[in-house]
Order: structure tokens, then sequence, then C-alpha cells
């Protein structure tokens, strides 16, 4: 174009390079229709569609697939623009490719959201270019879709794998059976002496014309229940996550491995007053019921009443259970404020407090002091770091058990503590 304007300007000065310029022009003009007709003489050029899990895994890398498909009889090029959710900020997603005449192809990409809650998908874009590069033909496809974002059940099933291997290597254990008399019943056998004769089973025994009793299987399961402090202190972040989230997908984690072992698992969130409760049970839905629960729970700001909580748990929770606290004492007089409560609730119930170990410390205490700046910087890391162990000597000098663990490792961390419980109790 910039050829045939510069021949046209000059055929002013020099008349006979006219005929030259217009022919250059007619040539131009042909070929911007073949490649209108190349573009657009097929109704349908081009097929794609956006391929999504049903749901989103928070804090994890999910996968986003585009399957694109070319009905074309010549290769194109595209460049693919997809409006995904405006909370991730990538005002530059674009993706540059050719495909072959008649051939497909696919591309994934990645997206690792860091709030709960619903994104919304919308339209996808499709700019073609044919072989002669001269017109963009765009395909608007309307893959509009909302999709939850639900705490991370992709870490969950990792930590559910993890476990298993871990309980099948264990070498030497032996779980006993012992017949017991709970309300799991187990099977009908012929009696033998030493038997107990309240058990016989008249019915079985009139069928057999033999002595036939009930036989049970000793009741071994053990009540578990995840409290999530949803205050103002839960709010803080790590690596993008809050500490509320951690502790969510924690319990998820944590509930899965639970279900699996035949124990009872209950949810109860609560700030300043219990938000929601869920009683322990082992129903196949358990976990489902705990994670839309979970879904879309959110921080208050307000300062977290463990009184209230106390309260709720006297009224509901009567049989003795293991609690797993979620919280956060950054001081000692903060703790000191909840401790009669904790220790009200440890005389019923089996307490574990779950504090969260400030990561971001560690590069203060590990750098070297060479500057007045750095001084202070360490200083304050260790104050707080000093501060933290003597809250969790003074809850430990109380019989309140703590897990103190960085919030990345914090699955991890509930989950091992889990399974020693449960390895003491056979």
């Amino acid at each position: 174009m910039l050829i045939i304007a510069a021949i046209l300007i000059i055929a002013f000065f020099l008349p006979f390079l006219l005929y030259f310029g217009l022919a250059l022009l007619v040539l131009f003009g042909i070929i911007v229709f073949a490649d209108f007709l190349l573009l657009f003489s097929t109704q349908n050029g081009i097929s794609a569609k956006r391929m999504t899990p049903e749901k989103l895994s928070n804090g994890d890398i999910n996968t986003i697939q585009i399957d694109i498909k070319n009905h074309y009889k010549f290769p194109i090029e595209i460049d693919v623009v997809d409006e995904i959710p405006y909370i991730f900020e990538e005002r530059l997603f674009a993706i540059k490719s050719k495909i072959e005449a008649d051939k497909g192809w696919y591309y994934n990409y990645t997206l690792k959201p860091v709030q709960r809650g619903t994104y919304d998908f919308g339209a996808m874009h499709i700019f073609v270019k044919s072989p002669i590069k001269m017109l963009i033909r765009r395909y608007s496809m309307d893959e509009s879709v909302s999709m939850p974002v639900y705490p991370s059940f992709m870490r969950m099933r990792d930590h559910s794998f993890t476990t298993d291997r871990h309980q099948n290597s264990q070498h030497g254990e032996h779980k006993i059976r012992r017949i017991g008399h709970s309300m799991e019943f187990e099977k009908i056998k012929e009696y033998v002496m030493g038997d107990d004769v309240r058990s016989l089973n008249w019915k079985a025994t009139a069928k057999s014309n033999k002595l036939m009793v009930n036989q049970y299987q000793e009741e071994r399961s053990q009540t578990f229940y995840c409290i999530i402090d949803t205050g103002r202190i839960m709010k803080m972040p790590f690596d993008d996550l809050t500490l509320l989230d951690y502790s969510i997908n924690a319990t998820i984690a944590l509930s899965n491995v639970v279900l699996k072992r035949h124990d009872l698992m209950g949810l109860i969130t609560f700030s300043r007053k219990v938000d929601h409760l869920t009683k322990a049970s082992k129903r196949v839905k358990q976990l489902a019921y705990i994670n839309e629960s979970l879904y879309k729970l959110k921080t208050d700001f307000k300062e977290s009443d463990f009184q209230r909580l106390y309260i709720e748990i006297k009224k509901n929770i009567p049989n003795r259970s293991t609690l797993f606290i979620f919280s956060n004492f950054e001081t000692m007089d903060g703790m000191q404020r909840q401790l009669q409560v904790l220790q009200k609730l440890a005389k019923n119930h089996k307490v574990v407090v779950i504090m969260f170990q400030n990561s971001e410390l560690n590069h203060y205490l590990d750098q070297s002091a060479d500057t007045l700046t750095k001084i202070i910087y360490k200083t304050v890391a260790e104050k707080l770091l000093f501060e933290k162990k003597l809250i969790i000597q003074e809850l430990q000098l109380h019989g309140i058990p703590t897990i103190f663990t960085e919030p990345q490792k914090l699955s991890s961390s509930v989950i091992q503590f889990y399974l020693q419980m449960k390895k003491m109790t056979y």
C-alpha cells in the first residue's frame, strides 16, 4: 500500500507512472477480494469450545483447555482472546497459533484462584488469517459460564493418597478385632461355650435348630469437630491466601481422612456468634455437606467470642469429642482472655488449638544483622516468635495440646496429628 501510494504521488511529476500505479492498485484490490472470499465464503470456518472442570480448586493450579477445529481447506493463523474472570487481572491474555487445513488444535492454560466464590468466564474471541494475510475475520464464541471456586479439593486428594500410602507401609502393626456389645451389628454365628447368652437370636435358632447368637463389632469410632474462627485475625494473608483459607483447606483435607477411617466428623464456624454447626456424622454425604458449608465462608472482621462458642458446644455436643480449634493468638494477653474458656472446654472434650507460625518472619530471622535497620527487624521478629512459644507453653501447661505450623504446611500437620492420635488409640 505504501509503494502504491508513493508511485501515485510521483506520477504527478512523471505521468507515465500513473498507469503502473493504477495497475498495482487494481492488483491490490484483487488480492484483498480474494482474501475476503477465502475467509468469508465458508459460513462457519472454525468451531471452538472451552473445556472447564465443574469447579475450581482454591489456591491450586487449575487447567483450562481450549479446543479449536479448522474447517477451512487451507491453513490459518489464529489469535485467541479468552475473557477470563476479571479477578485474575490478565489484561494481556492472548494465544497465537497456526492450524492446518481440516485439523484440530488444543491449548491448555492454567489459573490459580486465591478467593472462594463464583467466577464468571465471558466469550471467547478468535481472530483468523488466511495465507494471504490481508484481512482478519473475527469469530466470537458465546462460552459464558459461571464456575464455583471451592476449598482446595486437589490437596485433599493428595493428602488422602499420602495417608493411605503411609498407612499401608506400617509393617508390624495389626488391628485386633474385639467382640463387644455396641450397636454395630456384625453377623449371626453358631453359639459356642463362652458366648454371652444375652445375645441369643431366637428366630435364627428356631430356623436352624441350633443355638445362634448375634455378634457385634466393637465400636471404635471417635468424634472430631473442626472449629474455625472467622474473626478479623483470620484475614491475615500468606502467599495470596488468608489464614481462613488455609484453615478451610485443612478442614476439608482432614475431614476426608477422618471419614475414610470411619470416624465421625463435624464442623463449627464462629465469630461474634456461632454461624454454622454441622453435627458430627460419618454418613456418605458428610464431606459434601462440610464442603458446601465452607464454600462461601468469609471473615466478618469482628472480635471472636469464645464464651458464646462454649455455650453452643455445651448445648449441642454432649459426648466427649476432639475439637480442632483453628484460631491465632498473636499476644499473650489475647490468649489469656480466652484461656478460661479453653480450660472449661477441655474438661469435657479433648481440645487441640491450631496456631500459625508467621513464615514471613523467617527472612528476618535468618539474615545477618549488620545494619541498625536489620538489627531492629531481627529483634522484633525474635520477640514475636518468642511470645508465640510462651503462648504454646502456657496452653500445654493447662493440658491443651497445640499445633504450631506454617500456614503452607497446615493440612499435613493437622493430618499427622490426627494419625498419631489414632495410632495411640489402638
